[in-house]
């Protein structure tokens, strides 16, 4: 299965920080984001990348090269000024990616997660994992229920930003910018999102002070992987 780190976006909520910087290269714990994500998914066997390319592009593609160094082989989407957001981009990078289902993860969160658990043929179009909601985002995203995820309905989760999708998902869907939750919305409607509760650590780097506290938790082994 091949993997997709999504790291186009422009981080406003971080600046001055992503100024001059891109989002995924800020660091947490002595090293930048991506090069956390890009570990846990070469400790689960992913071994072909696509990274998607959007402020400061240049200086992301220039860090990680073709990924050899770093025991895995990236392929680079670069995006159209102002990036494509996640549908857009996800389907942008669709030739990359290939025929079979693919993950997708969030360039700039950290989590301890086990990628080696998320199903390589989901059941429906998309298998979704669901953490806890966090203090910056008290009402959800989405409801589980029974491994389904709907959605409306209570208990309600965060989605995590860690997806496998089927192509089928976006392969009809025009080129251009758009948001991923209405096109998993209206699978859902269609029974056909499967998902997962991880009740282990997750944290969304958004802005400058929740950095800081990863950065923290990192430097003194409260948080690490399993």
């Amino acid at each position: 299965m091949k993997a997709m780190i999504l790291a186009a976006g422009r981080g406003e909520r971080m600046r001055p920080l992503t100024d001059r910087t891109p989002k995924p290269l800020l660091e947490a714990g002595g090293r930048p984001l991506i090069l956390w994500q890009i570990e846990a998914l070469r400790e689960a066997g992913f071994r072909e990348l696509v990274i998607n390319l959007g402020h400061l592009g240049d200086r992301l593609q220039a860090a990680l090269g073709d990924g050899a160094r770093l025991g895995v082989h990236i392929d680079y989407s670069p995006e159209p000024e102002g990036a494509l957001e996640t549908g857009g981009g996800i389907r942008h990078a669709l030739p990359l990616l290939g025929p079979a289902p693919f993950l997708v993860v969030n360039g700039d969160i950290w989590t301890d997660y086990d990628y080696s658990r998320l199903p390589a043929e989901p059941e429906g179009l998309a298998h979704l994992v669901l953490v806890d909601n966090p203090p910056h985002h008290p009402e959800g995203d989405f409801a589980l229920e029974a491994g389904r995820v709907l959605a409306e309905g209570e208990p309600r989760y965060c989605f995590s930003g860690i997806g496998v999708y089927r192509p089928e998902l976006f392969a009809d869907l025009p080129e251009g910018r758009f948001p991923l939750a209405p096109v998993l919305r209206r699978a859902m409607a269609a029974g056909r999102v499967t998902g997962e509760h991880h009740a282990g650590l997750w944290s969304d780097v958004g802005t400058p002070a929740r950095l800081a506290e990863l950065d923290r938790r990192l430097r003194e082994g409260a948080w690490a992987r399993r």
